[in-house]
């Protein structure tokens, strides 16, 4: 299957794309302007300088980082940070480099997965919150905003098995009426106050931070908040296309800033206010406040479903690179690639995000843990960034990734202040997948070790003797890891049980660096014995059956190898409990059951 670029129309494409790439980034201003200034006095001078900051941070971080320098690193139009590892392996074959980019890339997937427990969680509760200024309503308890915030996250991962195929079609409109809405209320704002366009000079960001100092410094870790979502652009793609994607950035970047303009503004002259983007709503418009209510809402379920279709993605990928263990996985859509659904990931994912939600209570609190992983995550990719226009003829983009990296730098190290006020979190629950990720590629390396597999010259010597007198009727199927070695479960079948059919066939399938494609080769390795190699890209979801059947294989029996780990170090101890909780590769490929016959190898860890 190929991605999905849907650049039929000039507006059909924005449209889409503000369904499914700026949900995160869109429902920032929910929340931002609201959590700074409960921290920060909302005086002129402070307003001016932090809208200057929000400006430029959009503009650097979101507009120069992403939608300018890693849009144009792609492999097949697929974006994101397994991409830059794969663009990476192929520039640099080997050495330490390799290995240091190789392990930042896993805490940068690991940081952006961490990244999708804490968006939902933050962006459902702090729209849930709205209610509050619905009049009769100022009064409900904060735990049963939590309560009704949790119930609506629930129900949207429910809804994942069902898949998003047929509901995406509204996503569009429904993000297009928000991003209205936002700019409609920040020009009606903006209007009581039209100074507040001058903020786009940068002097006002370096006026505040220079009058602030340290204060002025730990400010810059709530200003990324702005910016959060920011990735989505460079991670999805492949779903629409680069020129889409682009093209309805510059909309939504003109929303979102007049809507920070507006609330700046309104809390000049309102610097009580307990929420601001309401707050302000309801004072422009008071009965326009419960629709807008709503249509935020849906914005902010929006923006958590392109989240966890993100991570369904995120960890298919890292299934099919061999960077995570085999999960199950159900494709919900005939036409759309990015429509999978993974159970594992999305239990997982749900129990996290209500956990989150009831631990911190308050959106204000949540922000609290907000930032970190997304600042590492913007600085991982800009270091990848760095080496590999270092390695090409655009090495004049350099040193400014190299300004851009700085600028990330200093808000990742912003961030550090947050961390007695729950941004651990973030570090606990990006942990969890790189622990997992570190486990997994060690304990297969050193399975794979361990299992000596045999060379082919010296099975195929063996093999020859046995051809020639013992022959089962059919064709039998034995999968394979790697060409050129024999598995041992492969020499205890034929070599040492003698089953040996008319026609035996190596089936291996090789994943490529590029995220799409399908290509098979049949050849014969010796007399009934033939090699048959899948190559496919880490996005594709496999019909093996069907590529069988396409070149003449109609096995009759279908063998594949189970290890069973024998150890004594807790480390492979955990590898093999890992082992034996994920599916096997068969069940994995989903190939009939009625053919199988799983050939049990112990093995000394």
């Amino acid at each position: 299957m190929s991605a999905q670029h849907d650049e039929d129309s000039f507006w059909g494409g924005i449209v889409k794309s503000m369904g499914l790439v700026f949900g995160d980034v869109g429902t920032s201003p929910i929340y931002t302007l609201t959590v700074i200034f409960a921290l920060t006095e909302p005086t002129r001078e402070n307003v001016f300088g932090i809208l200057s900051l929000v400006f430029w941070t959009m503009t650097l971080l979101v507009s120069g980082q992403y939608a300018w320098l890693a849009m144009n690193l792609a492999k097949r139009g697929q974006g994101g940070e397994i991409v830059l590892r794969e663009i990476l392996i192929k520039m640099l074959r080997q050495g330490r480099l390799l290995a240091f980019a190789g392990f930042l890339s896993f805490v940068g997937v690991s940081l952006l997965l961490g990244d999708g427990v804490i968006t939902p969680a933050i962006s459902i509760l702090s729209a849930v919150e709205g209610a509050r200024l619905v009049p009769g309503f100022g009064g409900i308890p904060q735990w049963v905003l939590v309560v009704v915030a949790a119930a609506i996250a629930i129900t949207l991962f429910c809804f994942q098995s069902k898949g998003t195929d047929k509901v995406a079609k509204i996503f569009g409109p429904v993000m297009v009426i928000y991003f209205t809405a936002l700019f409609v209320s920040g020009l009606v704002s903006i209007a009581t106050m039209p100074s507040v366009v001058a903020t786009v000079n940068p002097w006002y960001a370096i006026s505040f931070l220079r009058d602030n100092g340290l204060g002025g410094f730990f400010v810059l870790s709530e200003v990324i908040l702005c910016a959060t979502g920011g990735e989505a652009l460079y991670a999805d793609m492949g779903h629409i296309g680069k020129r889409p994607i682009i093209r309805a950035w510059y909309f939504v970047f003109v929303a979102l800033f007049i809507n920070y303009l507006g609330q700046g503004a309104f809390i000049i002259s309102h610097p009580d206010v307990q929420n601001i983007l309401f707050g302000m709503v309801q004072w422009e418009a008071p009965l326009l406040y419960i629709p807008f209510l709503i249509i935020t809402l849906m914005a902010t379920i929006i923006a958590s479903q392109a989240i966890i279709s993100g991570v369904f993605s995120i960890v298919y990928q890292g299934i099919t690179t061999r960077l995570m263990p085999l999960m199950r996985v159900e494709y919900t859509s005939t036409h759309m690639q990015s429509q999978i659904y993974i159970p594992a990931v999305n239990w997982a994912l749900m129990v996290a995000v209500i956990m989150v939600m009831f631990l911190f209570r308050r959106s204000e609190n949540l922000a609290a843990a907000y930032g970190m992983a997304v600042t590492g995550s913007m600085t991982i990719t800009s270091i990848m960034m760095m080496i590999i226009y270092a390695h090409t003829t655009k090495k004049w983009k350099v040193p400014v990734v190299m300004i851009i990296f700085s600028i990330d730098l200093l808000y990742l190290l912003s961030t550090f202040s947050k961390f007695p006020h729950g941004a651990y979190w973030s570090i606990i629950l990006a942990s969890i997948p790189l622990a997992t990720i570190l486990l997994w590629t060690k304990g297969q390396r050193a399975l794979y070790l361990a299992l000596m597999p045999l060379d082919r010259e010296t099975f195929l010597t063996s093999y020859r003797q046995i051809y020639e007198r013992v022959r089962i009727p059919g064709t039998g199927l034995f999968f394979t890891r790697e060409a050129p070695s024999i598995p041992p479960y492969v020499v205890h079948c034929i070599i040492r049980s003698n089953i040996v059919y008319e026609r035996n066939v190596f089936a291996s399938i090789v994943r490529t660096d590029e995220p799409f494609g399908v290509f098979s080769c049949l050849g014969e390795i010796a007399p009934g014995l033939e090699s048959f190699e899948i190559q496919a890209g880490y996005m594709e979801v496999l019909d093996i059956e069907q590529i069988l059947r396409d070149n003449g294989i109609r096995e009759k029996v279908i063998f594949y190898g189970i290890e069973d780990i024998d150890t004594g170090n807790p480390v492979w101890r955990m590898f093999a409990i890992l082992k034996k909780l994920s599916p096997s590769f068969v069940k994995f490929n989903k190939l009939p059951s009625s053919k199988l016959q799983g050939v049990v190898t112990r093995v000394e860890m």
